[in-house]
């Protein structure tokens, strides 16, 4: 039997890390095994559910990278199936009608109540319409009263699985209520909806978080109800916040959500591989991975049982997400081929409007080489627009802390980098070794200050602190840019 593994968000915000995750490691275990990665979305919350989230989700799974393999399945367009199935159940006598007001059957006050007579009595089985005798119960139901439909929950019993993270499952029947299928509005529940697609989708493996493992008890009853086959489920250990509290879209906002890494500069690779490190191991001293290697690799015996914590500090803006994405991100701006990295710097530089058609024809060799030689110390993809505006525009900022360090605190450089520019404009050769020999004369002939002249330098030709070598920026820059920016006076006014 072919593999068929589903990811199932609803569409009431954006795609949330966790559930990127979930997504990620079904559609690794489905290629692992040769198997199906389905997508549905679980649109039943009416009042929630927006077009604005499906499509965030959609473009979340696109910039991972995550195609799904048929085509999209929409849960409110089953619910007719859904309501069919508890009428089945209804006409069966697993399932019976609740007439019980709405009022006094819904809200939390009433679940608490629920939960405080199961933990006194141990007994979940006292409503008065579930023995009603179905002659009594139709005739209410032609009159018109509305009326819920319940699963009949056995009197003893239990519910088991064998999770195939955290192994045996077993909850006994007493804990759990009557389970409402379908509300007397005809919406159908949740743990229906879920079980009802996931039988008609054929699905053999339901990967999600631990959250769900109390859904999972109820939903193996209505598995038993209807005499199908169960399928292998795998709990997943959630992903925490700083404090060990859950890492939610409410409390934490933008930090959680997959498309503030797409916008932020993030390598969508490299995010990957960083999310798939939260609750999962090959069991090696390897973190780098390609997307074929983690295909080969991932297993559901290498998830592991504890929690991840997803550190960040919301209130330090160098480390506003997890310092190991940040990490993974820069390692892969580093090492990717470069012709992999090229389409995404153009991509940023379009954005930031620094981007040039000769960069693709007359100075495509140049630009490559300038990206290779920048790129060894950048973070995201950002850092092309910020910090290496300078190579792409003449309208670059001047860091503070950079011009007084390496300008403000040698007043001399205010006249001999001038007198450098002058010096290089007799060069023909720009080139790293002639560069090297003329600057080096002309330190040693200002008092032997090479590193003083070539930090100063630095910062009028880049605006920055640290970089790259200078010989080698003095090189990409040119020889027209280079003087220019050695003789301007705008940083000495700052």
């Amino acid at each position: 039997m072919t593999t068929r593994v589903r990811f199932a968000p609803s569409p009431t915000g954006y795609l949330h890390i966790g559930s990127a995750r979930t997504a990620l490691f079904n559609y690794l275990f489905a290629k692992h095994v040769g198997g199906k990665f389905l997508l549905r979305i679980e649109d039943t919350d009416i009042e929630r559910s927006t077009d604005e989230s499906t499509r965030s989700i959609l473009e979340g799974l696109q910039w991972l990278e995550l195609q799904h393999d048929e085509e999209i399945v929409y849960q409110s367009n089953n619910a007719p199936k859904h309501r069919a199935v508890a009428l089945k159940l209804l006409n069966e006598g697993k399932a019976y009608r609740d007439f019980t007001p709405r009022e006094e059957r819904s809200g939390a006050d009433v679940k608490a109540a629920i939960q405080e007579r199961a933990r006194e009595q141990k007994d979940m089985r006292d409503n008065p319409f579930r023995d009603l005798p179905k002659e009594e119960s139709d005739r209410k139901a032609d009159a018109g009263e509305p009326f819920a439909i319940r699963l009949k929950v056995g009197a003893s019993g239990k519910t088991i699985f064998d999770d195939a993270v955290y192994g045996f499952q077993e909850r006994d029947y007493s804990e759990i209520e009557d389970l409402v299928l379908l509300r007397s509005d005809g919406h159908p529940l949740y743990n229906l909806a879920v079980v009802c697609d996931d039988i008609e989708m054929r699905i053999t493996h339901v990967i999600r978080g631990q959250d769900h493992l109390t859904n999972t008890h109820k939903q193996v009853l209505i598995y038993e109800a209807l005499n199908a086959e169960k399928p292998t489920f795998a709990h997943l250990p959630l992903i925490l916040a700083p404090n060990k509290g859950k890492l939610s879209k409410r409390k934490h906002g933008e930090v959680v959500s997959m498309t503030t890494y797409r916008d932020n500069g993030f390598v969508a690779a490299a995010f990957r591989n960083f999310l798939v490190l939260l609750g999962w191991s090959a069991g090696e001293e390897k973190e780098i991975y390609t997307m074929d290697e983690l295909v080969s690799k991932f297993s559901l015996d290498h998830i592991h049982k504890n929690n991840a914590v997803f550190n960040f500090d919301a209130n330090d803006p160098r480390h506003w997400t997890d310092d190991k994405a940040l990490w993974m991100n820069a390692e892969y701006i580093r090492t990717m081929p470069l012709e992999d990295l090229i389409p995404l710097v153009k991509a940023e530089l379009k954005s930031a409007k620094l981007w040039r058609d000769e960069y693709e024809d007359d100075d495509k060799i140049h630009f490559e080489k300038t990206v290779d030689l920048i790129r060894e110390r950048f973070f995201t993809l950002k850092d092309f627009s910020s910090q290496g505006r300078a190579f792409f525009s003449e309208d670059f900022d001047f860091d503070e802390a950079a011009i007084a360090k390496n300008l403000k605190k040698f007043s001399e450089l205010q006249t001999w980098l001038p007198e450098l520019a002058e010096t290089l404009e007799t060069v023909e050769d720009f080139t790293h070794d002639t560069l090297e020999t003329v600057i080096k004369q002309f330190a040693e002939e200002k008092g032997g200050k090479f590193g003083v002249i070539m930090n100063g330098a630095r910062t009028l030709l880049t605006g920055l602190a640290v970089g790259p070598s200078m010989l080698a920026v003095f090189e990409t820059l040119g020889k027209e840019k280079t003087i220019r920016r050695l003789k301007s006076q705008i940083a000495w006014s700052q």
